[in-house]
Formats: structure tokens, C-alpha cells, sequence
């Protein structure tokens, strides 16, 4: 009986065209999931710049460090996120590479 708990590596020539769509799909998704993460950790920056730059209550300029350091935290969160999801889809599928001037979606 076949594993079909372990992924198996899909050589150019088995791969369709409707499983390289799946996977481009997925490396943008990535891509996406990145971006927000990025987005997030820019709004916890720049609030806690904010608070530590133009109110003079210790406990906002407290806050407001902290909002910095949990942006990057976040931001470094997101990184790790991407990578590892990108060398899971490259190790399980092979590279995807993106031809947007092209019209064949298909690898060569």
C-alpha cells in the first residue's frame, strides 16, 4: 500500500499543466501571505514610532517601543514563514518560475 502521508518529488516532464498552476498558485500565495505579514509589522512600527516621538506619557513611549519591537518580530516571523513554505514548495515540486510574457504556463 502506498504512503500518502509523505510528499513525493514531481519530475518537469510528470508535471501537467492543471499541478504547475496549483503550484504557481501556491508560490503566490506565499508570496501574498509574505506581503501581509510585511504590511503588519510596518503598521506596528510606525504606530510605536508615533507614540514614542509625539506623546510625552511614559507609559504610550512603553508601548510605543513595544509596538516597534513586536512589528519586527512579526516581521521576522513572516520571513521565516516564507522561506520555509518556499523551500517546501521547491523541495516537493522543483522551482517555479513565473513567464508572464509567455502564454504557455507550462514548464520547458
Amino acid at each position: 500500500m502506498p504512503d500518502h502521508t509523505q510528499p513525493t518529488q514531481l519530475a518537469e516532464p510528470d508535471l501537467i499543466k492543471r499541478d504547475y498552476l496549483a503550484a504557481a498558485r501556491t508560490a503566490l500565495a506565499n508570496e501574498r501571505t509574505l506581503l501581509a505579514y510585511v504590511r503588519t509589522a510596518l503598521s506596528l512600527v510606525i504606530a510605536g514610532a508615533f507614540f514614542v516621538k509625539f506623546v510625552d506619557r511614559p507609559v504610550a513611549r512603553f508601548g510605543g517601543w513595544a509596538s516597534a519591537a513586536l512589528g519586527l518580530i512579526v516581521l521576522a516571523i513572516g520571513l521565516r514563514s516564507f522561506r520555509n513554505m518556499r523551500g517546501y514548495i521547491r523541495d516537493n515540486v522543483g522551482e517555479v518560475v513565473f513567464r508572464p510574457d509567455s502564454q504557455d504556463t507550462e514548464p520547458q
